[in-house]
């Protein structure tokens, strides 16, 4: 059974508290593995890059085979049947439309000292996508990824995606495809960031990796950063729902379990303003979940970390949300426009009840790769500007250096940097020689 709580009892403060600090990531102590894993591929490349991968994904490669080739490419994305690929074309079209829209101007304009300033856009030289491979092998991550590095503009576009005894997802070279990746490797875990990071004697570095994984792409994520950009370090899933009764129970249990239903660590969460509908809702989570296909993993997401939170008002489900902070928060009350103006901090929102998280899994248009673990608090969902970099730009002309000089020359020296100061100071001299 889910956590129930009421927000009018004496306890539930520090109930609350207790479910915002429970620790859902599931992951064992990695990193000196990960870093034996780098260290050697960075130390032997392409010949470590093969044997971890007969290790780890029973798969026997040459320098020649760690990437598809093109007739490999095409031959599985023959396979997919019409269908899927109608719904995959749909999804990159919306995807791509959505995240045009995102991307920003470059500006310049003369301030009143004279001084030309402003800034500029550009892209990211090169960028690894890393797509998980196995059961967790889903397409819509390679069109949320590669579709806003494409839009930004990236040059250099690659996809690490493991496959283990060799299986392979063809709708994942298809949404490569669909995407204008240019290479794909079969590779996976912390060897592959190692590659994508540092490079190996096939594969060429990049600048940025985004993408989730295990807890071992997580780490090596986190160790290759400084030398490459990452996205972020991903976490469980989690979805909070607010809902006033007005709603049918089992669409809300959907919801909820459609985040529960990635991982067993996946948080589900419902705050509504009257009890008797978070029981019906409990009560059809628990029928949906007697024939759910992953009723295994979904069933211990909410008995272990699922939550029905009674409020008295939507004000007080707003507070509780943003101390929250959910990856994805639905809005299933009467006036979700109005509720939207008193939350802050949420990775994506999803308004009204015609508006299931799912739909942003796939085919909104917004991307689904999300801040988890209350991270929606100062971070973003990807998006083109992950990889784009501002780049800012000043001209003074003698008569701007005229007025703002001095003050400058005198912070440099108030921090004690001389050659600061004589810098700006030996331009000011020629003006004054000049007189």
């Amino acid at each position: 059974m889910p956590v129930f709580l009421n927000a009018a009892d004496p306890g539930f403060s520090a109930e609350f508290a207790a479910l915002l600090g429970a620790k859902r990531e599931d992951a064992p102590d990695v990193d000196d593995t990960v870093a034996a894993i780098i260290a050697d591929v960075r130390t032997r490349g392409d010949a470590a890059l093969i044997e971890l991968t007969a290790r780890f994904d029973r798969l026997e490669l040459t320098a020649e085979s760690l990437a598809f080739s093109a007739a490999e490419i095409d031959a599985h994305c023959a396979r997919v049947c019409a269908e899927d690929r109608a719904a995959l074309e749909l999804a990159a079209e919306r995807i791509r439309a959505y995240h045009t829209r995102q991307m920003p101007e470059d500006a310049r304009w003369t301030d009143a000292s004279g001084a030309d300033l402003g800034w500029r856009w550009s892209a990211v030289g090169a960028a690894g996508l890393y797509v998980p491979g196995g059961l967790a092998s889903y397409p819509s991550s390679v069109l949320m990824n590669a579709i806003p590095a494409r839009v930004a503009g990236v040059e250099r576009l690659v996809i690490a995606c493991p496959t283990p005894d060799g299986v392979v997802n063809p709708l994942v070279l298809l949404a490569a495809r669909l995407s204008g990746v240019d290479t794909v490797y079969r590779i996976g875990g912390a060897q592959a960031i190692a590659a994508l990071a540092y490079g190996t004697e096939t594969i060429a570095p990049v600048d940025k990796i985004t993408g989730p994984g295990n807890a071992y792409v997580a780490a090596a994520k986190r160790r290759v950063f400084g030398r490459v950009g990452i996205d972020m370090i991903a976490g469980p899933s989690e979805i909070l729902v607010i809902a006033d009764a007005d709603n049918d129970p089992d669409w809300i249990a959907l919801d909820l379990l459609s985040q529960a239903e990635h991982d067993e660590s996946a948080q589900a969460l419902l705050i509504t303003t009257d009890a008797a509908f978070g029981q019906r809702v409990a009560q059809a989570v628990d029928r949906r979940l007697e024939t759910l296909e992953r009723r295994a993993i979904a069933g211990a997401s909410w008995r272990d970390f699922g939550a029905v939170i009674v409020v008295e008002t939507l004000d007080q489900a707003a507070e509780l949300s943003d101390r929250i902070a959910p990856e994805h928060l639905e809005l299933c009350v009467a006036d979700p426009e109005a509720l939207l103006t008193r939350i802050r901090h949420a990775g994506a929102v999803f308004m009204g009840a015609w508006t299931p998280e799912a739909v942003g899994d796939y085919i909104g248009g917004p991307n689904h790769v999300l801040p988890t673990a209350r991270s929606a608090r100062f971070s973003s969902g990807l998006s083109v500007l992950d990889f784009l970099k501002r780049t800012t730009i000043a001209r003074m002309t003698p008569q701007a250096l005229a007025e703002i000089g001095p003050a400058g020359e005198r912070l440099a020296q108030s921090e004690s940097l001389e050659a600061h100061g004589l810098s700006i100071r030996a331009r000011l001299d020629r003006l004054n020689r000049r007189g």
